[in-house]
């Protein structure tokens, strides 16, 4: 097994009062060589956004776009009618495919915060689509639970990629195995809160892990602790 670290403090960020965003990989303004993405993930930014702060229209191409929200109330309207207010254990992704525009805004009373996850598509300019599921905490306690998957139906989010995502929320001294197909295939696990092992490295809070060349990954939880594991393509 090989793993490649990227560590919270060692992420760029971007202040502009309403907005203070956090990102694993080069984004907007920030650029680093070394940190262009992992595999087909091109993007993972932790965001918090202020109250009435948000981002006004604006449109995205050929890229799978998934948020999860993690904390606050955030409205969601699009080009292609939707509009709604989702919440903390909400997920919700974006097929942009041939083109759609879209804004999101804090509608709540404390600051929302959320994880931007922008993966590239397997397949170009399909019709853009829009979906959103609840995973409620309390339902999926001390077990690993997918939410985006290129599978699809009903329990979870499905997406234009050979790609899986799912959250973990693990009480202190358990332990979860994954198994996974590992042709062409890397992990990318994010310690939402709490400290996590794998093998010999140790993640504390928004700490991120790029794993690779297993088939199988084993998450000790030193503390109580939410993660996000990804399974995601290295090459197209």
């Amino acid at each position: 097994m090989k793993t490649k670290i990227f560590a919270a403090e060692q992420r760029g960020q971007k202040n502009i009062g309403w907005l203070i965003s956090n990102f694993t990989f080069s984004f907007s303004s920030y650029y680093d060589p070394e940190r262009a993405g992992f595999g087909l993930l091109r993007t993972f930014n932790d965001d918090y956004v202020k109250p009435e702060g948000g981002f006004g229209i604006h449109s995205h191409v050929n890229m799978e776009i998934i948020s999860i929200l993690l904390q606050g109330k955030m409205n969601h309207k699009d080009s292609l009618g939707y509009s709604e207010v989702v919440e903390a254990d909400w997920v919700q992704i974006m097929s942009a495919g041939s083109g759609l525009r879209h804004e999101e805004y804090n509608v709540g009373d404390e600051d929302v915060n959320f994880l931007q996850i922008w993966i590239e598509p397997k397949q170009q300019n399909i019709s853009p689509r829009y979906q959103r599921r609840s995973f409620p905490a309390e339902k999926r306690k001390n077990q690993l639970t997918t939410v985006v998957s290129y599978e699809e139906g009903q329990a979870h989010c499905w997406i234009n990629q050979n790609a899986r995502l799912m959250l973990g929320y693990f009480d202190a001294d358990q332990s979860v195995t994954h198994s996974f197909r590992p042709l062409n295939m890397a992990l990318f696990l994010f310690a939402i809160e709490g400290t996590l092992c794998v093998g010999d490295q140790t993640l504390n809070r928004r700490d991120g892990l790029g794993i690779w060349d297993t088939s199988e990954l084993t998450i000790d939880c030193t503390t109580d602790a939410r993660f996000l594991l990804m399974e995601v393509p290295i090459n197209h």
